[in-house]
Parts: structure tokens; C-alpha cells; sequence
């Protein structure tokens, strides 16, 4: 994955505060809309997002960094935390209450002091399931028609059709390959 990205706090005195404005009152608003309002906010949310299914509410901070493939489908209570690209492949179900978190703090104290924060990009490939409650750390990139078990805190990447869970999350299995003659026929 790409290198960390430092924040220092002399950086986030020029942010220009009016995206995060304009980000929170569209997110207030997803969080209280009708299904049929939902697909126009979550365009308006995120940086690319197609036939995409969110169930409110949802918590998200710099979603002009994420980009969500096609027929993605998150349930309600996840949080996604920009500061470095945020990618989810086509056909990934995220449970409810899964955290997906680009950023993070410096462990060395004096550093911390010197830097806001770090972000590194994740990346969810396609036809991944995420289940309830689990925690993807900065830099993490998790291969196709792989699962994340309940609750698992994955800080490694996962390698496409393996079942991680625990905490930190471990291989528990790898999966069956799909038959691409029969994967996503729905799809045009």
C-alpha cells in the first residue's frame, strides 16, 4: 500500500473548514432522509459511489476520499474515517457497526506532539463481507471474496479468499475460489 501520510498541526490551521461544513450537513441529512431521498445524498457524500445501498446512520469523515464500487451495500451504525484514500469493491457488504478508519496518532509521544496525525489508504476488494462490529486499521487492504469475521480487528491484510476473525484478526481459513461463470450473473 502507499507510504503514510503526515498531518502536522501547523498543516491543519490552513485546512479550509467549509468541505467538513458542507460534508456534516449532508450527513445530518442522509441520517434523517427517506430511502428515495438517500441515493442523491450519497452521490453527494462520497467521491464515487454506484448503486449503492446505506442504511443511516452513518458516520463519515472526509468521504470525498472514498470511493465505493458498484452495488456495495453498508449497514447501519459504520463509520468511515478519510485522511487517505478509502476503497470498497464492488459486491461488499459491510455489517453494522463496522469501523473503517484510514487514520491514526503516532505512538511515540514526543512525535505526537509534532504530528496531528497519520492516515494510509485502505482498500476492500470486491465481493468482500465485513461482519458486525469489526474494526479495518490504517494501511490495510483486504483481497477479493474474502471475509472479516464478527467483531475481528484486522491491522494486516488479508489475502483474497480467506476468513480472518479475532482480535488481532488471524487467518481462520482459506475460502473456495468462485466460479466466474456464475459470479455477479445479475450484473449487466
Amino acid at each position: 500500500m502507499s507510504e503514510t501520510i503526515y498531518y502536522h498541526f501547523s498543516d491543519l490551521e490552513s485546512i479550509d473548514p467549509a468541505p467538513f461544513i458542507a460534508e456534516h450537513a449532508l450527513l445530518k441529512q442522509f441520517n434523517i432522509s427517506t430511502h428515495d431521498e438517500r441515493s442523491k445524498l450519497i452521490q453527494a457524500l462520497f467521491a464515487k459511489a454506484e448503486q449503492v445501498t446505506i442504511y443511516p446512520p452513518l458516520y463519515l469523515s472526509r468521504g470525498w476520499e472514498v470511493e465505493l464500487g458498484r452495488k456495495v451495500m453498508i449497514n447501519l451504525g459504520v463509520s468511515i474515517l478519510g485522511g487517505a484514500p478509502i476503497k470498497i469493491g464492488d459486491h461488499s457488504l459491510i455489517g453494522p457497526h463496522v469501523q473503517i478508519i484510514s487514520v491514526s496518532h503516532p505512538v511515540d509521544p514526543t512525535e505526537r506532539q509534532q504530528c496531528a496525525f497519520t492516515a494510509k489508504p485502505v482498500r476492500i476488494g470486491r465481493n468482500v463481507w465485513i461482519g458486525a462490529g469489526a474494526i479495518i486499521c490504517p494501511g490495510v487492504c483486504i483481497g477479493d471474496h474474502s471475509v472479516v469475521g464478527a467483531g475481528a480487528v484486522v491491522t494486516r491484510d488479508v489475502p483474497r479468499c480467506t476468513l480472518v476473525g479475532g482480535n488481532p484478526a488471524r487467518i481462520i481459513r482459506t475460502l473456495k475460489e468462485p466460479d466466474p461463470a456464475t459470479l455477479y450473473r445479475d450484473s449487466p
